[in-house]
C-alpha cells in the first residue's frame, strides 16, 4: 500500500478493537470538545447500536461517522458525528467521508430515507450531497443546528 493512501472500513461496535475505540473517542473529543470549544456527553450510549465508518491514512483514525438503522437515533434513518482531523480538511476527505456513509447505509437500508442533524455552517456541503433543509435551525450542544432530509 502506498504512504499516505486513504483506508476506508466499516465495522458494527462488536467488531471495533479497543484501540480503534479509544481512536474514535479521541478525534471526536479533539473536534468537538476541545476545537469547538464544546462541553458536552460526547459518549452517549448509542454507538453499540451504530456502524462505523472510519478513513485511516497510516494507521491513524482521521475521519469518522456513525450511521443508524430507523428507529435507532431517528424514526428515520440517519448518521451522525461526521469528523475529519483537522489538519486533513481541505483536501475533499470530508465528501468522501459523507459517500462513504451513504454507500454503508444503502447497502445496509436500502430505499431508505436519511434524516440529519447538521451544524448550521455545514448547509451548503451536505447539500452538495442532496439534502434538503427541513425545519428552522435550533441549537443543539450551544452550536446552531438544522434538520435536514435526503430522499431515497
Amino acid at each position: 500500500m502506498k504512504k499516505n493512501t486513504l483506508v476506508w472500513n466499516n465495522k458494527k461496535w462488536k467488531e471495533l478493537s479497543v484501540k480503534e475505540i479509544h481512536d474514535i473517542y479521541a478525534l471526536r473529543s479533539r473536534v468537538f470538545v476541545v476545537e469547538q470549544n464544546c462541553v458536552y456527553q460526547d459518549i452517549d450510549n448509542k454507538d453499540s447500536t451504530a456502524i462505523h465508518v472510519y478513513g485511516i491514512i497510516e494507521k491513524k483514525i482521521i475521519a469518522y461517522s456513525r450511521c443508524f438503522k430507523a428507529g435507532d437515533y431517528f424514526k428515520e434513518t440517519s448518521f451522525g458525528r461526521a469528523v475529519v482531523e483537522k489538519k486533513e480538511r481541505g483536501k475533499g476527505i470530508g465528501h468522501e467521508l459523507i459517500k462513504q456513509t451513504l454507500k454503508v447505509m444503502k447497502a445496509n437500508w436500502p430505499d431508505q430515507n436519511i434524516k440529519i442533524s447538521a451544524q448550521a455552517q455545514l448547509l451548503n456541503f451536505y447539500k452538495k450531497h442532496g439534502f434538503k433543509t427541513k425545519g428552522k435551525k435550533y441549537l443543539e450542544d450551544g452550536i446552531p443546528h438544522v434538520g435536514m432530509h435526503l430522499k431515497s
